[in-house]
């Protein structure tokens, strides 16, 4: 198979291309199993794998993993990496988790899921309400069908039809929220795939951190929820402005309008996630990916009073099929893997690590921007770390947008795959777990440095 020495985009820069190629060539001398095995991929996947954001990654080909311990991976060609990807989230808490794994043979002996509820899940529900402080739960098998649901329940109990969510924001793969300001002007992503109706009609769409922007969308009145990310942490990490959260709070409450937290990635800010830590109340709450320890599953919140008027929402459509859940949703196995993680990983302690371990990570890559006079920053919320190529950090996707150089974040990605270590490839994204070691964090911290250094030497 032949490996292209171009990035994703054609750098404008001779000596970045230098360096691409360079970079290339040091793949294909060390992966050749993997770059064989995407050759045979290729006949039998769409895109040359499982999933076509399996793809997504700096490497000329996807690396092919044989197995995750901690946080490390090993590839097929025996590399080993320092993983502060974590599969995007859902191995937040380590790979392999002993507890985990456990739990979900035990159930695999007993079955999978009967359509019928089992006594683990009682106990799920207790612990789910005691940690993130909401009464009521549902499950989901992603944090998408989570998202969906909650949206169905909040036009239902409303009865208004507008959703409200932030520029550059993302909730997997619900149509809602797959649209943008460009120039200021509400526009459907283009990646928005086979989509016949015009997204822009029901979904409004304000920038993060504008409180007026946010109080003129809700002042119409029709508008059922916001749906958002307490930080946003998928085009590049934006944190909120101090007092922005309590603001929103204060004026979806006034305007009548429910407030949708999605905290599959802030889950990474302490035991109850990012609402508990900071207070935000929100009237549904959703959780994917890390909730079950990579097992696909997800739960949504409600409170007592939202509850109340779901049912009355069903009361009034009468018996039959609402078109929200799937089959799959609140499987016996996904509970046996909720309540180990619950119980068992997503304990105090290992926030405790998490949390030190991204001060440690956050503080070295701090270190290096200063010691190379970067115009960079890097942005922290919980265990999440964001290194992001402009200074001061962008307050809001517009601003993002301009500082996501798409050929130096290839050439930094790969770079760091070169080096073993793993970070998010849609940006610059890098979590650390309970059982990151702090000798990986710092080789993390020298690999951009390494990086830092290549890049002046091409500048000199």
């Amino acid at each position: 198979m032949t490996l292209s020495a171009q990035p994703l985009a054609d750098p404008q820069s001779k000596t970045l291309a230098g360096l691409w190629a360079a970079e290339v060539a040091r793949f294909a001398a060390t992966h050749p199993r993997s770059v064989a095995l995407a050759g045979q991929a290729a006949a039998v996947w769409r895109g040359g794998a499982p999933m076509h954001w399996m793809g997504d990654w700096a490497s000329p080909v996807p690396i092919f993993a044989a197995q995750g311990h901690g946080a490390q991976v090993t590839d097929v060609d025996a590399g080993l990496y320092d993983d502060f990807c974590l599969g995007d989230t859902p191995s937040m808490f380590g790979h392999a988790q002993p507890e985990v794994a456990a739990a979900v043979a035990d159930q695999l002996k007993r079955g999978a899921g009967f359509m019928l509820p089992t006594a683990e899940a009682v106990v799920v529900g207790r612990l789910l309400a005691e940690r993130f402080g909401l009464p009521l739960w549902q499950t989901a098998t992603t944090a998408s069908d989570a998202n969906r649901a909650a949206i169905r329940w909040a036009r239902a109990v409303t009865e208004r039809p507008v959703i409200l969510i932030f520029d550059g924001c993302y909730h997997g793969m619900v149509e809602d929220a797959f649209v943008v300001l460009k120039d200021g002007v509400p526009v459907m992503k283009p990646g928005l795939l086979g989509q016949v109706s015009d997204m822009t009609i029901t979904t409004r769409v304000v920038p993060f951190n504008d409180l007026a922007a946010m109080e003129a969308a809700l002042a119409p009145g029709d508008v059922a929820a916001v749906l958002a990310e307490p930080v946003m942490t998928n085009c590049g990490m934006i944190l909120p402005e101090p007092g922005f959260r309590q603001r929103l709070r204060d004026l979806t409450r006034d305007a009548g309008t429910l407030l949708i937290l999605d905290e599959t990635h802030t889950l990474s800010a302490g035991p109850g996630g990012y609402g508990v830590l900071h207070g935000l109340e929100p009237d549904m709450l959703v959780i994917g990916k890390a909730i079950a320890g990579g097992v696909p599953a997800a739960v949504w919140g409600v409170t007592a009073e939202l509850s109340a008027r779901m049912d009355a929402a069903q009361a009034r459509i009468g018996p039959g099929q609402s078109g929200i859940g799937t089959t799959l949703s609140g499987n016996a196995l996904a509970m046996a893997a909720m309540r180990a993680m619950l119980t068992h990983v997503m304990t105090p302690a290992a926030y405790g690590r998490m949390l030190a371990g991204s001060e440690r990570l956050v503080q070295g890559l701090r270190q290096v921007i200063a010691d190379h006079d970067l115009p960079w920053s890097a942005v922290q919320a919980g265990a999440r770390v964001e290194l992001v190529f402009a200074d001061p950090p962008p307050k809001n996707a517009a601003e993002m947008r301009k500082a996501l150089d798409p050929d130096l974040m290839s050439a930094f990605h790969l770079w760091l795959i070169n080096r073993g270590v793993l970070i998010a490839p849609f940006h610059n994204m890098m979590l650390v777990s309970p059982v990151t070691e702090d000798a990986a964090i710092d080789r993390l911290v020298a690999a951009v440095a390494g990086f830092a250094d290549a890049l002046k030497d091409l500048a000199a």
